[in-house]
């Protein structure tokens, strides 16, 4: 009889080679905050950020996609500049759950503050949050946050030594755009908005001038209000042709080389546009609503973000109307954008139905919850995985027009969850949720959903529902909304939507086209194969049509004008040609 002793031994010493040891039970990253910095003590998120290349700063590689690095987060509470902060184990990283799980190699590291201010909300609530300063509520560019300079670190066998990162720079404070002939810009405090946070709060807009504005100070102008995510200035308008030394870029997005130029050409081709002869005069503005919780407010009213619908609406578009010789009248005001900015058009004409004379909704965000995304928040259980009885299968949150998949919505919640508690990502599920949901006992969101398990909580997903599910508003309030909308509400989206975003706007159409006693009226169109943010137009590719926002609804605007302005508007001072 053979002996296989020997043999057992060889295997067994083969499989403990092959097992990394990594016991990290003491594993400690500390991190110090140097005790120049003005403020006593300090709140806020810390980030650390392990990148695998250091083609830019770490803190600039962290997204839901597939070129993904890692990062890990954790909150800093009343801590004393001087001290010292520990990561370990403990930390929620993303994608990487635990710092010991980080594979062997070398990488670049960086750490990052995102700082922030307390409100005592009117409310009586006190909050802890983000204030956006300027950057368009942005972690990694955030002035006033404290980071610091990438430096290399290995990972071998054993795991990750110990080490420690000092927070000595800050990000600076960024500059304002300048006014020119064309484009003004302004803030506005909101006196609304100021007494909910407790502080004073500015709402901003960039003001696209028609030709001739100081010519014709006869003239009043309708406006056309092209709502979005936080723009930095007024965008796609230049008065000179592409830099000839420009460099041509490519865009991974669209697979096309040049973009940069075309970008500049169009940007171009607009301003000539805009300046022929027979180009209706319009005001068209870009409206700067950030809040603690992301890079805009949604335009709505809501419990923990505050009267952001009011102080838009009633504030400042009378404010604007009133400084640049608006119409100042609901027939003489149109709502357009694609994603945010496409809820927010839809969202404003529903919830201010005269003040507004047509909206112009492409690829917009979920407008019916039943179809929140790949989500029925009423009807399914759990949002990260679809029931079976079985299989584990996660809900996917990102596509191509071709399918394939790049993340999930277990995936970016994680990283929400990493970047930010009680909704402070600054990222899209939670500013969903800022914006939707009830105001929870400690002032902050009530969660849709467990961040961690993905179980969603049916009162929640109620209250959506009654307050901001636009179908639902829509067919629920139908006969006191319906003569105040007809023929004022027109949806774009690509039936390949990367977000899954088409399956709302069907569901919205069904209940559109169903309607009586008025018609609805108006238009809900798709494009084949079309991605985000597909906005209506059948001829262009996306790449193209994207750029082309402030002039393609042009056509439509002046038709509704033509049959819906009111006896004795004024349907001429505006006009002019010179």
């Amino acid at each position: 009889m053979k002996s296989y002793f020997p043999i057992t031994i060889l295997l067994l010493l083969l499989i403990v080679a092959c097992q990394p040891i990594k016991d990290q039970g003491n594993l400690e990253i500390t991190v110090l905050l140097p005790e120049n910095v003005e403020q006593k003590t300090i709140d806020g998120r810390l980030l650390l950020i392990f990148a695998k290349n250091n083609e830019t700063e770490p803190r600039f590689q962290i997204n839901g996609g597939l070129n993904t690095q890692v990062i890990f987060g954790m909150n800093v509470e009343n801590h004393v500049p001087g001290n010292k902060i520990s990561f370990d184990n403990k930390a929620l990283g993303f994608p990487i759950e635990q710092l010991s799980g980080l594979q062997e190699g070398d990488y670049y590291v960086q750490a990052l503050l995102h700082v922030y201010e307390t409100f005592q909300l009117s409310t009586g609530h006190t909050v802890k949050l983000p204030m956006d300063n300027g950057e368009g509520q942005q972690w990694n560019r955030s002035p006033g946050n404290l980071y610091s300079k990438p430096f290399k670190v290995s990972v071998g066998k054993n795991g990750i030594e110990n080490f420690e990162v000092t927070l000595d720079q800050i990000i600076p404070e960024i500059k304002e755009p300048e006014d020119t002939e064309w484009i003004k810009h302004i803030k506005f405090k909101s006196e609304k908005l100021s007494a909910f946070w407790g502080r004073d709060i500015y709402l901003g807009a960039h003001i696209l001038l028609p030709k001739n504005f100081d010519k014709h100070p006869e003239a009043k102008y309708p406006l056309m209000i092209f709502h979005g995510h936080f723009p930095s200035d007024f965008g796609g308008f230049r008065t000179t042709p592409p830099d000839k030394d420009l460099e041509p870029d490519y865009s991974d997005r669209f697979k096309v080389d040049g973009y940069n130029i075309i970008q500049q050409e169009e940007a171009y081709n607009f301003y000539k546009r805009w300046n022929e002869p027979d180009f209706p005069r319009f005001l068209i503005i870009e409206i700067q609503h950030p809040t603690p919780y992301y890079d805009d407010s949604y335009a709505v009213n809501s419990e923990s973000q505050g009267p952001y619908g009011d102080a838009i609406t009633h504030e400042l578009i009378p404010y604007i109307e009133k400084e640049f010789r608006g119409m100042g009248e609901g027939w003489s005001r149109f709502l357009y954008g694609g994603s945010t900015g496409g809820w927010e058009a839809l969202a404003v004409q529903v919830k201010y139905p005269e003040e507004y004379n047509g909206c112009f909704a492409a690829c917009p965000d979920p407008i019916d919850f039943s179809s929140y995304c790949l989500t029925n928040i009423y009807e399914d259980k759990n949002a990260y995985f679809y029931e079976s009885d079985f299989k584990t299968l996660e809900v996917p949150s990102h596509r191509d027009y071709l399918g394939q998949i790049t993340s999930t919505v277990k995936q970016d919640n994680q990283l929400e969850l990493v970047l930010g508690d009680k909704s402070r990502s600054g990222q899209q599920f939670d500013i969903w949720e800022a914006t939707y949901s009830p105001q929870a006992d400690d002032g902050y969101p009530q969660r849709i959903w467990d961040k961690q398990t993905g179980d969603i909580n049916p009162e929640v997903a109620n209250y959506w529902k009654e307050n901001y599910d636009l179908r639902h508003i829509l067919e629920r309030d139908w006969d006191k909304l319906g003569e105040k909308l007809k023929g004022k509400i027109h949806i774009y989206c690509g039936d390949m939507d990367n977000y899954y975003l088409n399956n709302a706007v069907y569901s919205m159409e069904s209940f559109l086209e169903s309607t009586s006693d008025p018609y609805y009226d108006g238009e809900v169109d798709y494009g084949d194969k079309a991605e985000h943010c597909w906005n209506g137009d059948q001829e262009n590719p996306n790449y193209i049509s994207r750029l082309r926002y402030n002039s393609m609804y042009v056509p439509k605007i002046m038709k509704r004008i033509a049959v819906s302005a009111p006896p004795g508007a004024d349907l001429t001072s505006w006009r002019y040609k010179e």
